[in-house]
């Protein structure tokens, strides 16, 4: 694991993941100090006409801008390095609310709202890897190892996906020896593999849930050291008038 910053490439991506660690840490910081009685001087969220301006806003025009300039104009250094740590910046305020892109609904402070830190962790340790170790493919070999290495990845990471483990195929698809592990330990359950194997009752079965239990525990207390443990419950989704009176007639 070689990491060589006089490559122009590689420094490039180092200076996207700063950026995307500084801003991520900076907002969570932010948005912590913002709930926090003990500093009410911290400004607030941004509002506008009485609309609330997600952060993710000013992430996403920041990547358009900058991509769009880094693909016009093909900087040099020192301005290559520029623009790359302002695409991480954008990526950072982006995906720190990631679960309002799944939810379509600001949970931000609520248990689903776990799953930006969550991405967050991921898409760090994807860009470290691929900084590190390099893509999943070694492209520069022979045709044959290029499609033994993508048939390797499909067929372990198949596995690990139908045990129901997607961080560690996602982070897999990088570090290649993580599939065989993953693949050999117990599926979660309520996975395809589990529903598939392991029967009702059975040893194995309640072997999967303990373990499952015990490794979400300790990830939802690493989630809520990092972003803050939520503090809010996700209101229900209200009905819909045409699908309520949809349901009536069925119902009927």
């Amino acid at each position: 694991m070689d990491l060589a910053l006089e490559d122009h490439s590689q420094r490039a991506g180092v200076f996207v993941l700063l950026g995307f660690l500084g801003s991520f840490a900076f907002i969570r910081m932010s948005t912590r100090l913002m709930r926090s009685p003990r500093v009410p001087w911290w400004p607030g969220s941004i509002r506008s006409n009485g609309v609330h301006v997600h952060h993710l806003v000013f992430g996403i025009a920041l990547m358009i801008v900058v991509g769009f300039l880094t693909f016009a104009i093909m900087p040099d250094s020192p301005w290559m390095e520029v623009f790359a740590v302002l695409f991480g910046i954008g990526v950072g305020l982006t995906v720190d609310e990631f679960a309002l892109w799944l939810y379509l609904e600001d949970v931000y402070w609520t248990k689903e709202g776990r799953s930006s830190v969550d991405v967050a962790i991921i898409c760090a340790l994807l860009g470290l890897l691929v900084i590190v170790v390099g893509g999943p493919f070694d492209t520069d070999g022979a045709g044959w190892e290029v499609v033994a290495g993508v048939v390797f990845h499909l067929a372990w990471g198949a596995v690990v996906l139908a045990k129901g483990k997607v961080r560690l195929a996602a982070i897999g698809f990088i570090l290649a020896p993580i599939y065989p592990v993953a693949a050999i330990r117990l599926a979660r359950p309520g996975s395809p593999w589990a529903r598939r194997f392991y029967k009702p009752g059975s040893a194995k079965l309640a072997k999967a849930a303990a373990r499952a239990r015990r490794w979400d525990a300790r990830r939802e207390r690493w989630l809520d050291w990092i972003g803050g443990a939520p503090h809010l419950e996700r209101a229900p989704r209200a009905i819909e008038p045409a699908a309520e009176e949809d349901s009536s007639r069925t119902a009927s």
